[in-house]
């Protein structure tokens, strides 16, 4: 096993990307360590964004690894691999799960999971590799300005033991890890995209001013979303440049 070969956890602390990044200097800090808390004070997610989390309810952890075998130009191959992983977990207790591009984890039109992949590029290789994680198990109650957020309590009615949860989901990462550097990355893709939420739907989106309609038809090698119009032609987009109307 890789991930979750080596665990560190904290009460609370700031960040665990923060702290795993510092753990990084450590040249002697195992591949597949992990840290995780009961609480972030200054939980990142993509952009700036906050992660905000109800203490001692969700799991919150980064895990360190160093994918020297993959591109730099494939990196987003990492964000595929993370994102299905936490699918098969939330399919170990219900099924239905998808990948909001690109690394957010809804159920419905809940978000339940988001993902913070940051990469150390050095030459023509990925040096190392932090990947934040917050999933929310057992909250219940969430903050105003949060977007429309659930949890797996919510959707199920039941209470879940965070240990477990945590140790099923190393493990569905593992998996999805190990068949990055070892196995079929064409399969892993393909997943990937027919997990995505809205594949093939005809929706309505905005890119800066405009608004247009448009289905989601692939996902680039780099990360870049590809939606074809009604009119046959295809737009790609990099994170940020588009946003879904719900």
């Amino acid at each position: 096993m890789i991930i979750g070969s080596n665990l560190i956890f904290y009460e609370n602390l700031s960040s665990t990307n923060s702290v795993a990044a510092l753990l990084l200097k450590d040249k002697e800090i195992e591949e597949g360590t992990v840290v995780y808390t009961d609480f972030q004070t200054a939980g990142r997610g993509q952009t700036g964004n906050r992660w905000e989390s109800e203490p001692g309810k969700n799991l919150l952890f980064s895990v360190i690894l160093c994918p020297s075998s993959i591109d730099p130009e494939d990196q987003f191959l990492l964000s595929m691999a993370v994102s299905l992983g936490i699918c098969d977990f939330i399919d170990r207790y219900i099924p239905g799960s998808k990948i909001k591009w690109p690394n957010d984890i809804y159920f419905k039109d809940g978000k339940i999971s988001g993902i913070l992949i940051e990469n150390s590029i050095m030459g023509e290789n990925i040096e190392s590799t932090v990947a934040g994680i917050g999933l929310n198990i057992n909250q219940e109650m969430f903050a105003g300005h949060i977007l429309n957020p659930v949890s797996l309590r919510l959707i199920t009615g039941r209470e879940y033991d965070r240990v477990i949860c945590l140790k099923q989901l190393l493990t569905d990462l593992d998996v999805r890890y190990k068949q990055l550097l070892y196995g079929d990355r064409e399969t892993l893709t393909s997943e990937y995209i027919a997990r995505l939420y809205r594949f093939k739907e005809w929706c309505t989106y905005r890119s800066g001013d405009i608004i247009f309609t448009g289905r989601i038809l692939n996902v680039t090698s780099s990360g870049r979303l590809q939606i074809g119009k009604k009119k046959g032609k295809v737009m790609e987009f990099s994170f940020k440049e588009i946003d879904f109307i719900l």
